[in-house]
C-alpha cells in the first residue's frame, strides 16, 4: 500500500508535460474534530494519489488545510472524496485565478499539531466566537466607512506585492508574529472602530477574529473566502476591486495577478516589479523580487556570491550545501543584506490609501504548453556548444526552453542546429543535435518545445 511519493518533482513534471492535460489549482480548509489525524491522512493519500491529485496538505486534530493541483477531468471525482466526510460536505473550493499545470509536483500530506501555526493556546478562548463573515460587496462597503480599520493578516512578502487599499500590512515573517503586534497597536480603539481583516483564503482570519473578540474588540469582521473568493465575486458581479496588485500564493506560481497595478520594486535595481523568485543557488533559495533584466544579468541569483556558486559543477554545489538547513529562511526576503532595494516601513505611522505609481509594462506569465523533445548530453565550454539527444522532432523556428536545477529556464528560438556535422532544418528522434548557446547548460537538462 503506497502512502508516500515515489516520484521526484522532476519526474512528475515530465509526466504532466507529456500527458498534456489541463489541471486546476485550488485550496480549501475546514476546522473539525479529527480523532485520528494519521489515519485520516493515510485515507486521503490513498484516495488522492489514485486521482493524480498533488499538493501540500496539513491535517491535525483541529481540521485540514490544503493547497492542491487536480486534473480538470477528475475534479468531480476529487470532490466526491471530500463528500465522504461529514465536515467537508459542500465545502467551498477556492479555485485559483490563474492556472498553472505545474503549480504542485508532489502529494505531501503532513500531520501537524495545528493546521495553521498561530502560536495560540486554543483552550484560553472560545475559538468558535468568530467575526462576522462578509462577501465582496459588503466588504467594499465597509471599507468605505471612515470608522473602519482594515488589517492584512498575511506576511510581509505577501502584502508587499498586493493588498487592499488603506490596509495595515504588518512587517512580519509569520502569522503568529502579527497577532500581538496588531492587538497592542490597536488596543486604544478596539471598542470604537470596525476591525476588518483578510488573508489569502480565509483560514488565518477564522482564528484571528476569535482571538481579537476575546481581547475586547467589539466590531470584528472578516473577508469570507479571503482574497481568492473576493476576486471571484468581484469578476462575477462586476464590482470594483479594492485589492490592488498580486495575490501571493504558496505554490510554483508564487503569485496571481488581480489588477494591473504594480506596487512593489525589484530588490536588486529598484525598478517597478512584483515577480517573486527563489534564488537559483539551491543552498540559498532566498525568496525575493527580481525583474527580467536582473534575472538575465544575475541568472536568477540574489547575489554575486550565489552567482559564483551556480557556475560550479553540480557535485561541488551539493558538497558545499551538504548539512545546510534552509527551513523558513527562504521567506526572509527583504532581510538579506545582498538586496539593495529592500523595503523598510513602519506600517502604523498612518492609515490611508496607497498611491500606486502608473506602470505601463507589467510582466505577465503567458499560458503555454511545453513538450519534452530532448535532453542535454554534453556542454562544450570553450566552444559554447550544447549537445542534445533528440526524442521528438524539432525544426528551425521552434521556440524552445532548456530547463534544469541550476540552468533555470532559458528560452531561445531555434535559428541553427547541426546533426553529424551538417547544418539541418529538422532534427529527428535519435539524433544527437548540437547548437551554440550564450549560456551554460548541464547534462540531463531537459529540452522542451513551447507551443501556445
Amino acid at each position: 500500500m503506497q502512502l508516500y511519493n515515489t516520484l521526484s518533482a522532476e519526474e512528475r513534471a515530465q509526466l504532466i508535460e507529456q500527458a498534456g492535460e489541463n489541471r486546476l489549482t485550488l485550496s480549501f480548509y475546514a476546522y473539525a474534530n479529527i480523532e485520528n489525524p494519521q489515519q485520516f491522512r493515510d485515507e486521503l493519500f490513498l484516495a488522492w494519489n489514485a486521482l493524480d491529485a498533488l499538493g501540500r496538505i496539513y491535517v491535525a486534530h483541529e481540521g485540514i488545510n490544503a493547497q492542491m493541483s487536480v486534473p480538470a477531468s477528475k475534479f468531480e471525482a476529487f470532490r466526491d472524496t471530500l463528500e465522504e466526510y461529514d465536515f467537508m460536505k459542500g465545502i467551498r473550493l477556492n479555485v485559483a485565478i490563474e492556472q498553472d499545470d505545474l503549480s504542485f509536483l508532489k502529494l505531501t500530506i503532513k500531520v501537524r499539531n495545528k493546521i495553521v501555526a498561530d502560536g495560540l493556546n486554543d483552550n484560553t478562548f472560545d475559538v468558535t466566537n468568530k467575526g462576522i463573515h462578509l462577501k465582496a460587496k459588503e466588504f467594499n462597503q465597509l471599507l468605505e466607512d471612515p470608522n473602519t480599520i482594515v488589517v492584512d493578516f498575511r506576511n510581509h512578502y505577501e502584502s508587499e506585492v498586493g493588498h487592499f487599499i488603506g490596509a495595515i500590512t504588518p512587517d512580519v515573517d509569520t502569522f503568529r508574529e502579527s497577532l500581538p503586534i496588531i492587538k497592542n497597536q490597536l488596543k486604544d480603539i478596539k471598542e470604537e472602530k470596525n476591525l476588518l481583516m483578510y488573508c489569502t483564503g480565509g483560514i488565518r482570519c477564522e482564528k484571528a477574529s476569535a482571538y481579537f473578540k476575546h481581547h475586547g474588540f467589539k466590531n470584528v469582521y472578516q473577508l469570507e473566502g479571503g482574497i481568492i473568493e473576493y476576486t471571484r465575486q468581484v469578476k462575477a458581479e462586476g464590482l470594483e476591486s479594492k485589492f490592488i496588485g498580486k495575490n501571493f500564493v504558496f505554490d510554483h506560481r508564487l503569485g496571481e495577478r488581480i489588477t494591473d497595478d504594480v506596487i512593489a520594486h525589484c530588490h536588486q535595481c529598484g525598478k517597478p516589479c512584483d515577480t517573486h523568485v527563489n534564488c537559483a543557488n539551491e543552498a540559498c533559495h532566498l525568496l525575493f523580487i527580481q525583474c527580467d533584466e536582473c534575472a538575465e544579468k544575475m541568472h536568477g541569483c540574489c547575489s554575486d556570491e550565489c552567482l559564483d556558486i551556480i557556475q560550479l559543477p553540480v557535485e561541488e554545489q551539493k558538497r558545499l550545501r551538504k548539512g545546510i538547513q534552509k527551513g523558513n529562511l527562504i521567506f526572509k526576503k527583504g532581510r538579506s543584506e545582498a538586496l539593495k532595494f529592500k523595503k523598510e516601513r513602519n506600517v502604523f505611522e498612518e492609515i490611508k490609501a496607497v498611491k500606486v505609481a502608473a506602470v505601463t509594462q507589467i510582466r505577465k506569465k503567458q499560458a503555454e504548453r511545453k513538450i519534452l523533445v530532448g535532453t542535454v548530453q554534453h556542454y562544450f565550454t570553450k566552444a559554447g556548444v550544447g549537445q542534445f539527444l533528440i526524442e521528438k522532432e524539432i525544426k528551425l523556428g521552434d521556440k524552445i526552453a532548456i530547463v534544469g536545477p541550476t540552468t533555470g529556464d532559458e528560452r531561445v528560438t531555434l535559428d541553427h542546429m547541426m546533426v553529424n556535422g551538417q547544418e539541418v532544418a529538422i532534427a529527428n528522434e535519435g539524433d544527437r543535435m548540437t547548437m551554440t548557446l550564450n549560456f551554460r547548460v548541464r547534462k540531463n537538462d531537459q529540452l522542451f518545445k513551447i507551443t501556445e
